[in-house]
């Protein structure tokens, strides 16, 4: 796995006020709930649970808390029972001699025990160390009640004395998480699963969602906090089938939409805090997924007025993705503005990369005939022209298979992308994937559930429905085996420890990219 940081400081962005206001006034008010622990637990290592450790219940019971004092080098771990995104509290008292000196405290927030488990101050991976979620709070004066402000990701949160005085020790109590969320849970409508494995796949990314639905559709609650095109994409095509919450998905594209570069390039993903500002990184098919964000949304809500508005900003994308293209009708790949697939740097992506702007161009057409009809020859020619490109210059015949770069690679990216823009009739959709899973599969070195995300799509659209449940369960139904209450970040099946960032601490345990099982399931299994 590899990714590199892009650092343009020379790039100049526009910033559309008149766009960016109306972001602003789809800000969505937060709906708040006060959560309360449901145990006390112990964080043992176990080699057989998931990195390494897992949470027991100490037989401590939680209504007790404030008996369980604590003195220097005392510790215990609260359970919220499910992953929480909001902020922390806990009236805290002193028992004993007067208070003769200072509380030192260190708090450890996590999604799963190995966050606690792992000693922190062994990370060394390339992602800031600032991002592993834990505080050191010194308090002077007790009894008080400690309101962390900072929002964190969590279910376990570790207190852990680190010194007092021999005199008195520390007692804790009412110890509550306020939630944050755009949406609320009780707003999805159930639908009938009579498989218990995907019932509970379709709980937990519905979950997933919920804790990734911010003021933006952020990547993850616990890293980043950030607004990225890619995740949006799928993100929002999961909130349609269950929260439904389209102003959201029109905030951020405004948002988008409001801060593009001179040239009218998208970033991949923009900040919003302490106000909108357009990161200095981009990726060729994240620039394009603006286009399928705004055709999604246009045919789930039928909203004509920001159809037109931002037609002309996916126009741009187009035509600033066509320019890369060569006079063979082939995407040439250009490291300034490379194509993303997925996080592997190990694949040849030019294939999935031609299939992604062939699948852009489709869902462009069909905008073009809403707002501009006489420029729909034109794109139509091109989606002809890069298709017939696909399939003269990119198909091995012999194979059966699409081939990718100068050493004509096969690889999995490659077979689906090309599936999901349907370069291919039906037919022949269902004999490349055919092949492909004849050829492909098991899918190994794949660690994110962004490309088994398109890899279960591209099964389903080429009528392998059996194919697509079963990898389903597999992937997103082995996290829940090993205790999963929102979909990772990183999983690969095969290593389950694999960290892209050297440390299990690190990880983001509740991903944006992760929560598409229910779009799948509700699209293609339930409907």
């Amino acid at each position: 796995m590899a990714f590199t940081f892009q650092i343009n400081n020379d790039i100049k962005f526009n910033h559309n006020e008149d766009l960016l206001a109306k972001a602003e006034a789809n800000r969505p008010t937060l709906k708040h709930t006060v959560v309360k622990p449901t145990d006390l637990v112990d964080i043992v290592a176990d080699s057989a649970a998931f990195n390494g450790f897992k949470a027991v219940s100490n037989q401590q019971a939680i209504e007790n808390l404030p008996k369980y004092t604590l003195k220097k080098g005392g510790k215990l771990v609260l359970d919220f029972g499910d992953h929480q995104v909001g902020r922390f509290s806990i009236d805290i008292d002193s028992v004993g001699s007067p208070m003769d000196a200072p509380l030192y405290l260190h708090l450890t927030f996590a999604e799963t025990p190995a966050e606690i488990g792992v000693e922190a101050s062994t990370y060394d991976g390339w992602l800031s160390s600032s991002w592993i979620t834990e505080e050191y709070v010194h308090l002077d004066v007790l009894p008080a009640k400690l309101s962390l402000p900072r929002r964190y990701a969590f279910r376990y949160v570790e207190i852990e004395v680190k010194d007092t005085s021999p005199k008195w020790q520390a007692s804790f109590s009412n110890p509550e998480v306020v939630t944050e969320s755009a949406v609320s849970m009780d707003t999805v409508p159930s639908v009938k699963i009579d498989d218990p494995m995907l019932k509970k796949i379709d709980e937990v990314s519905i979950k997933t969602l919920h804790d990734c639905m911010q003021t933006v559709f952020e990547d993850g609650p616990k890293r980043d906090h950030r607004l990225w095109l890619g995740d949006l994409r799928l993100q929002a095509l999961a909130n349609y089938a269950t929260f439904n919450d389209s102003e959201l998905v029109k905030r951020c594209l405004y948002l988008f939409a409001g801060m593009t570069t001179v040239d009218g390039k998208i970033s991949a993903n923009v900040f919003t805090e302490p106000k909108p500002q357009p990161d200095d990184t981009f990726m060729y098919d994240y620039s394009l997924f603006f286009i399928s964000v705004l055709s999604d949304y246009y045919t789930q809500s039928q909203d004509m007025t920001v159809l037109k508005e931002l037609y002309p900003i996916a126009k741009r994308q187009i035509d600033l993705a066509i320019a890369e293209v060569g006079s063979d009708d082939l995407l040439k790949m250009n490291e300034d503005w490379p194509v993303f697939v997925d996080w592997s740097n190990e694949i040849d992506k030019a294939t999935a990369g031609q299939a992604i702007l062939i699948y852009a161009l489709k869902q462009f057409v069909d905008m073009a005939q809403q707002v501009e009809p006489t420029a729909v020859q034109h794109y139509q020619k091109l989606v002809a022209s890069y298709s017939k490109a696909a399939i003269d210059q990119l198909f091995d015949v012999q194979q059966g298979l699409f081939v990718s770069g100068p050493n004509r690679e096969i690889n999995i990216a490659s077979q689906v992308w090309m599936v999901l823009a349907h370069v291919l009739d039906d037919q022949a959709n269902n004999q490349l994937m055919s092949k492909a899973i004849e050829s492909l599969f098991p899918v190994t070195g794949i660690a994110t559930p962004y490309m088994y995300h398109h890899i279960v799509a591209a099964l389903f659209e080429s009528n392998h429905r059996t194919d697509g449940i079963k990898l389903i369960k597999s992937y997103w139904g082995k996290m829940i085996e090993l205790g999963a209450d929102t979909f990772f970040e990183a999983f690969e099946p095969e290593d389950l420890n694999f960290s892209p960032y050297g440390s299990p601490i690190i990880n983001s345990y509740c991903h944006a990219w992760s929560c598409t099982p229910t779009y799948l399931i509700r699209k293609y299994l339930v409907n």
